[in-house]
């Protein structure tokens, strides 16, 4: 008999080490997934001052919208919950969208072969943030979800695993990708 009861103690001990684990696990990888989209992020605010630089000389009179950046690439280094990179996120779409209509006006600035080169980035970070926003969010939910399923929700109650925040755009014009094409 107490074979039997030593075989069930052990059994859940077994159970709630693997719940455990596995609750360990999708934390971690909530983690990674958030460093993936700073990595990205990060990624736009260092090409931007190149941006800045090729563009002064054609859009002189733009001087706010440079100040701008400057001012969100400052906000992006003292910010640190999801929440608040994902505010800094928009309102650097929306200078950039500034950035790139107003550029439409200079015909020669299309033509610069680094303003062309740093477009290409631009849109290829672009794709890549999207891609680390997806992949973060889903992480995010599936760690979540298992904080709430039984029997894991009793292990994460217990040893205090708290739900993380999906990235959200707060603003609507900011959920559109921002426009770096200017062969139309």
């Amino acid at each position: 008999m107490w074979w039997v009861l030593l075989a069930i103690v052990l059994v859940l001990i077994l159970v709630v080490v693997n719940i455990y684990n596995s609750l360990v696990n999708l934390r971690q990888k909530v983690k990674n997934a958030w460093s993936q989209i700073e990595v990205q992020l990060q990624r736009r605010f260092d090409l931007i001052p190149n941006l800045v630089e090729t563009v002064k000389a054609y859009m002189s009179h733009e001087q706010t919208t440079l100040t701008k950046i400057a001012e969100l690439r400052t906000s992006w280094a003292s910010a640190n919950s999801v929440a608040e990179k994902a505010k800094l996120d928009d309102e650097l779409s929306g200078v950039l969208k500034t950035i790139m209509a107003v550029s439409e006006n200079y015909p020669e600035l299309k033509s610069n072969q680094n303003f062309m080169q740093l477009q290409q980035d631009l849109n290829e970070t672009e794709n890549k943030i999207s891609f680390s926003r997806q992949f973060y969010n889903d992480t995010v939910t599936m760690y979540n979800t298992k904080l709430e399923v039984v029997p894991s929700n009793i292990i994460a109650s217990i040893f205090h695993f708290k739900p993380e925040e999906l990235f959200k755009v707060e603003n609507e014009e900011a959920r559109k990708s921002v426009k770096v094409d200017f062969n139309n």
